[in-house]
C-alpha cells in the first residue's frame, strides 16, 4: 500500500482487492498482488516476476467463462494487459510491483473523479463512479460475474479504517 493514500483510500483499495477476491484468495502469498485472474478450469495461479504485467511478454490470456471469454487480469486490482503500456508510461511505473499496482488504481479511481467522494466519506458514490472499472461492483453488469452488495462492501471499507459520511 502507498503509504501516502489516505485512511479513506487505502480502504476502498482494500475493498476492490476482497470484491475482486485477489486478497482473500487461497493463492495468494502478497495480498494479492500476486493473483491471476482464474479461468473457467478453476486452478488458483500466482505469480512471483513483477518485472512487467503478468501477461506482458506473450503469454496466453486465459478462459474464463463457457462461452470463450477471455482474460488477462492480474495482480491486486485485476488490471488488464491492454492498459498495461498507458499507465506504465503515463505514471511512469519502474514494474507491475504493488506500489505500481496501487498507483495505477488510484490514477483509475482519480480518472472516475472519484478521489473527493472517497475523501468525503461519501462511499456509495464513489463505488456508484467506479463501478464499471471492476466487474465485482454493484452496477458492474458484467456477464457472468458476479458482483457483491454495497452493504457488504461498506462492512469491509469501515473494517478497513474507512470512514462514512
Amino acid at each position: 500500500m502507498i503509504a501516502t493514500a489516505s485512511k479513506n483510500l487505502a480502504a476502498v483499495l482494500d475493498v476492490i482487492s476482497w470484491a475482486e477476491g485477489t486478497s482473500t484468495s487461497a493463492a495468494t502469498r502478497n495480498n494479492g498482488y500476486d493473483v491471476i485472474v482464474t479461468g473457467v478450469d478453476g486452478i488458483l495461479e500466482t505469480f512471483s516476476d513483477y518485472s512487467a504485467h503478468p501477461f506482458a511478454n506473450g503469454r496466453k490470456s486465459k478462459v474464463i467463462n463457457r462461452k470463450g471469454l477471455t482474460s488477462n487480469a492480474s495482480g491486486r486490482y485485476q488490471h488488464m494487459l491492454r492498459d498495461w503500456q498507458h499507465y506504465r508510461a503515463l505514471l511512469s511505473l519502474p514494474d507491475f510491483g504493488p506500489d505500481s499496482q496501487d498507483k495505477w488504481a488510484i490514477q483509475l479511481i482519480r480518472e472516475r473523479r472519484a478521489l473527493p467522494l472517497i475523501e468525503a466519506g461519501n462511499f456509495a458514490g464513489a463505488i456508484a463512479a467506479i463501478s464499471n472499472l471492476w466487474a465485482s461492483l454493484p452496477g458492474a453488469n458484467y456477464e457472468g460475474q458476479p458482483m457483491r452488495k454495497l452493504d457488504q462492501l461498506a462492512r469491509i471499507y469501515t473494517a478497513a479504517g474507512g470512514r462514512l459520511a
